[in-house]
């Protein structure tokens, strides 16, 4: 496609810019109005605000769908809805299971990846949440199929994978898992600490060894003592490392959120919605991996122990209620939707911001920041998805 939009408010380096956005073969070029040929197509965007894309690195599925039993089909059914809500590309998250079932979660991304789903957001990989976790901080993970470090399995995974798995959820004391970092890394896999118990030391450890980020920060994971900081504080006092957020007003309340904001800075938060199959649907029962899940208000919780599990946010949502949560602007908030998870997964390149040669993933917002438009590589979305 060959196109211009114009009379936007462009988000370009930090800050809303009057620029018009030339969209060829799925990449940006910026200009000016008056670069625009006569006779060409166009969008008139007037009104609205062009920002990046957003990326969610963490997701275990929507609108009936749980990434851990879709089909090549299904991931795209997910792709669809993510897109229409401005979310253009996203990792998805497999819940720990049983070796034969990753493995199928595994070739069921390799299938859709050979598929051509331009109406879809851009699927970038896999993120294992497990099998190498604590069972004392488990969350929604079945205890009896979290196993030590294992580099051979993990090696396994990424070669089915043919290099597709991007991220995986390790806690730094279980047994092996801090000598197997530098071999994920080595497999070109971004490690986050999470689901644990781990002391301050176990967690300087993971990050000295390369731990990349903290998931879910403050959910499932021992918090900060005085006498302990545990590995929250090893993760809220690197400056390095990344740390997701649920911005969703129940795994982070208001004033959590200004303090990690406050202590990490906005160029160290990543947003994340950690969705489960009920996003876009209303309250009722549903599963996440093997467990059952009730939602109520919006709430998802195991039906077993009432531990919550997931969430129904999408990242839409999520930018606003960072806002609101924290005061800050359009401007200010947006890196964390877009390109500081680019930059985390190391594909800033070409997704994460608006600027000449990135693919044409923009999201245009009306004048109450809430998704007008989407374009995937250049692509319209339907906002029916």
């Amino acid at each position: 496609m060959d196109f211009y939009i114009l009379n936007a408010k462009v988000f370009h380096k930090h800050s809303f810019e009057d620029r018009t956005i030339h969209v060829v073969d799925g990449k940006i070029k910026l200009c000016t109005a008056q670069e625009v040929p006569a006779g060409a197509e166009t969008f008139d965007a007037k009104g609205m605000k062009v920002v990046p894309g957003f990326i969610d690195i963490h997701t275990h599925g929507a609108v009936g769908v749980d990434v851990n039993s879709a089909t090549a089909e299904d991931l795209r059914k997910i792709g669809r809805f993510f897109a229409s809500n401005g979310t253009t590309a996203w990792l998805c998250s497999v819940l720990t299971d049983t070796v034969e079932q990753t493995d199928w979660c595994i070739n069921q991304f390799k299938e859709y990846a050979k598929t051509d789903a331009s109406d879809a957001a851009q699927l970038l990989g896999v993120h294992l949440e497990g099998p190498f976790l604590a069972s004392e901080y488990k969350g929604a993970m079945p205890e009896h199929l979290l196993q030590q470090g294992n580099t051979e399995l993990l090696r396994h995974y990424q070669e089915l994978a043919e290099g597709a798995i991007k991220y995986i959820t390790v806690s730094p004391e279980v047994p092996g898992v801090t000598e197997m970092i530098p071999e994920a890394k080595k497999l070109g896999i971004r490690v986050g600490i999470g689901h644990s118990g781990a002391t301050y030391d176990q967690a300087v450890q993971a990050i000295k060894n390369g731990a990349d980020l903290a998931t879910h920060t403050f959910n499932a994971m021992r918090l900060f003592h005085q006498h302990e900081p545990a590995i929250m504080g090893a993760v809220l006092e690197d400056d390095n490392i990344y740390c997701e957020m649920i911005c969703d007003g129940l795994h982070l309340v208001p004033a959590t959120v200004r303090l990690l904001v406050k202590i990490k800075g906005m160029e160290r938060v990543i947003g994340i919605t950690d969705s489960i199959m009920a996003a876009g649907l209303p309250d009722g029962n549903y599963h996440l991996g093997v467990n059952d899940v009730v939602v109520k208000d919006g709430d998802a919780k195991l039906a077993s122990n009432g531990t919550r599990a997931g969430s129904t946010l999408t990242l839409n949502r999520g930018l606003k209620n960072l806002m609101a949560f924290t005061g800050k602007t359009l401007e200010e908030v947006i890196p964390a939707m877009t390109e500081n998870p680019a930059k985390m997964l190391g594909v800033d390149d070409h997704i994460g911001f608006i600027d000449d040669g990135m693919d044409a993933d923009l999201v245009l917002l009306d004048e109450n920041n809430d998704v007008a438009k989407v374009f995937v590589k250049g692509s319209p979305v339907s906002k029916e998805a």
